[in-house]
């Protein structure tokens, strides 16, 4: 999360006298994130989230995300649910974005991810591609390797200014990504960004999920893959194994692998972390600068990245 969009006092009202969610007490900015613009709302009936989508959220897309956090809910993944317009709507328009107005979710993410947090993170992401299975709304991934080749067609020229060497490592990843990548694997509704901030807890006990904005049809795999990225490295970039293979019995606790899904986590793993490094680096080099606007940094997902290519078996990631 992130503001970009900064709102008057005046302008919010106006926006929530299309709602019935009481009396507006007071609002802030949420700095974290990289995406969207937005405001934790405190009213009368209790605390909101407001969103105003901008940068890769394109409008037309917003009744997926939404509508998919109304399906996965009704099949008992704890998510927020969109709130509604007195016409119906759960879209409307502030300081010229799109915006929607969220249900809170009650916890906190996890700032240090303990075996625990890992094993429930797998569980509740294979509980989830099995809900999505039914979706009937359908969503391409623009951060799929076509993405990611215009990310780095646009960032290229100054990689080497962020780490020395970086251009002739990203362009050596592409061309083994694109000649193996697993495109034949099972597909489905996958999150894509299920990183720690975007999973709540009550202690130890997983509350929900939150931020479906790159929710898309893909790879459930890929997803995983994602997740042990997210989730399973030190503060030092080294791979906590342990925690790996917490997070994938935990998956496989609710979803079997397929055979071929598990030879090719390490290529997915390899790939998940190019699409992050190459997000972070083209926002390094071209996003705003602004105290509300938090930009991370690209050498994280670099590092796991040389970590990838130094795979050689699926079992180096805890898959037992």
């Amino acid at each position: 999360m992130a503001v970009y969009t900064d709102i008057t006092e005046g302008d919010l009202g106006a926006f929530l006298r299309n709602y019935s969610i009481g009396e507006l007490l007071s609002y802030k900015g949420i700095a974290e994130g990289t995406e969207n613009s937005n405001f934790l709302l405190h009213t009368s009936t209790g605390p909101f989230i407001l969103t105003l989508y901008e940068k890769r959220v394109e409008e037309a897309d917003l009744p997926f995300f939404l509508g998919l956090m109304d399906h996965l809910a009704a099949r008992g993944i704890s998510c927020p649910l969109p709130v509604h317009r007195h016409d119906g709507g759960t879209i409307g328009t502030l300081a010229g974005r799109p915006a929607a107005i969220i249900t809170f979710l009650e916890g906190m993410w996890p700032r240090r991810p303990t075996v625990v947090h890992c094993r429930e993170v797998g569980k509740v992401l294979a509980a989830m591609h099995l809900a999505g299975a039914d979706f009937a709304m359908t969503r391409k991934n623009a951060l799929a390797v076509e993405g990611w080749q215009e990310l780095w067609a646009a960032s290229r020229e100054r990689a080497d200014e962020v780490a020395a060497g970086l251009t002739q490592e990203v362009d050596a990843d592409f061309a083994l990504l694109e000649k193996e990548w697993p495109d034949h694997l099972p597909k489905g509704i996958i999150h894509a960004d299920l990183f720690p901030d975007n999973v709540f807890f009550l202690g130890s006990e997983l509350s929900g999920l939150i931020d479906f904005y790159f929710a898309c049809n893909d790879l459930l795999a890929y997803d995983l893959a994602t997740c042990l990225n997210a989730w399973c490295f030190e503060k030092d970039m080294s791979f906590n194994i342990t925690k790996g293979a917490a997070l994938l019995s935990g998956y496989q606790s609710v979803r079997v692998l397929s055979d071929a899904e598990k030879a090719a986590l390490p290529v997915l793993a390899r790939g998940s972390a190019l699409r992050f490094m190459l997000t972070r680096l083209y926002d390094w080099l071209h996003g705003p600068d602004g105290d509300l606007v938090v930009k991370r940094d690209p050498a994280e997902y670099i590092r796991k990245l040389r970590f990838h290519r130094s795979i050689s078996s699926v079992q180096e990631y805890g898959l037992s």
